[in-house]
């Protein structure tokens, strides 16, 4: 009976960080590091760790590690606006808080969503991020008038924002370059001999928004041209809508830049029912590049947003953060995408 014990002890012993290192053939602090989501460690020796911590069945025992760190290993991912209001047609959306649940799960963390979109969620997540029940906070905030990131930096919890905050809260954050991605569909559409260049901004109480309507003007600055401006929702009927609007404020308008894929949709409808010839008569140019915007017709030209990239970012921006590192923030590059619209 006592041999039958030992071997079942020996059986169910839990796979050591040492097992680990011996298995992938390198040294207890690069597994470590791997384990933690650091990104100080190769993406070769990052995939030999994790097929051996696989092949072993290795499992961090965060109980253990919690009582010598203080640390939950706990995430949450906060949604703070409405999705209804901001996302229901975004596919960029569902694909940003995928991205950062799974960088989040391969670093050990255990993710938690939350919704902010009410004067009571948003009470919720700062009363839940004062508690000690996490260990960051991963923030997905839109409108430049909402009040959680600054009460998030009252409680002194790692925050990073998917985006950057409104100007007058310190908080680090991982963003895309949408000035500079406007900007350069500005300046093809200006190479394309375009002059009556119109735009369809963004919900302007959103940061991305304005700095996209930002880049769209500080492009047209030194070329003389006016902007001719109206503003939709980020979904297609608002871009349809404001089409509509543009061609009746000026109908000599010959391009187009919309501050999003799905919003360029819906414009590149209206001039179709209007008999208005894309790009011959009108080119227009988006930004994001949605999946939908290759298969439009004529196809979209527009402006590459890393989401993905940006995910990854903001999480390693977090675990650092949550290691001791000081707040940083990162603005990722955008690609302009040339098709058949411009």
């Amino acid at each position: 009976m006592i041999r039958h014990n030992g071997l079942h002890r020996e059986r169910v012993r839990r796979p050591t960080l040492e097992a680990v290192a011996a298995r992938a053939g390198v040294s207890r602090s690069t597994v470590s590091r791997v384990i933690n989501g650091e990104d100080t460690v190769s993406d070769e020796f990052r995939a030999i760790v994790l097929n051996a911590v696989n092949e072993l069945g290795y499992v961090p025992n965060s109980a253990a590690r919690s009582l010598v760190t203080r640390r939950t290993d706990s995430i949450a991912l906060v949604v703070s606006d409405s999705p209804s209001e901001a996302h229901a047609d975004d596919p960029l959306f569902s694909a940003i808080v995928r991205s950062a649940t799974r960088y989040l799960e391969e670093a050990g963390k255990r993710v938690t969503l939350m919704l902010a979109d009410s004067a009571e969620g948003r009470l919720r997540v700062e009363r839940y991020a004062a508690s000690g029940h996490l260990d960051g906070v991963v923030l997905n905030s839109t409108l430049s008038s909402d009040p959680l990131p600054a009460a998030l930096a009252r409680t002194g919890i790692p925050v990073v924002s998917l985006g950057r905050p409104a100007v007058s809260v310190p908080s680090s954050y991982a963003d895309i370059d949408n000035a500079g991605g406007a900007a350069s569909a500005v300046r093809h559409l200006l190479a394309r001999g375009r002059r009556r260049i119109a735009a369809i901004a963004g919900p302007p109480d959103t940061i991305a928004a304005q700095d996209r309507l930002r880049g769209y003007r500080e492009a047209l600055r030194d070329t003389g041209h006016r902007s001719i401006i109206a503003v939709g929702d980020l979904t297609l009927a608002s871009g349809a809508d404001a089409m509509r609007q543009l061609l009746r404020d000026d109908p000599a308008l010959d391009a187009v830049f919309v501050a999003g894929d799905l919003m360029a949709i819906g414009a590149l409808r209206v001039l179709s029912e209007s008999g208005r010839r894309v790009p011959d008569d009108v080119a227009i140019a988006g930004f994001d590049d949605i999946e939908a915007a290759s298969h439009t017709v004529p196809a979209l030209t527009t402006v590459r947003a890393p989401r993905t990239d940006q995910a990854r970012a903001a999480v390693r921006l977090l675990l650092r953060q949550i290691d001791g590192g000081p707040a940083s923030s990162a603005i990722l590059p955008t690609e302009l995408v040339i098709r058949e619209s411009t």
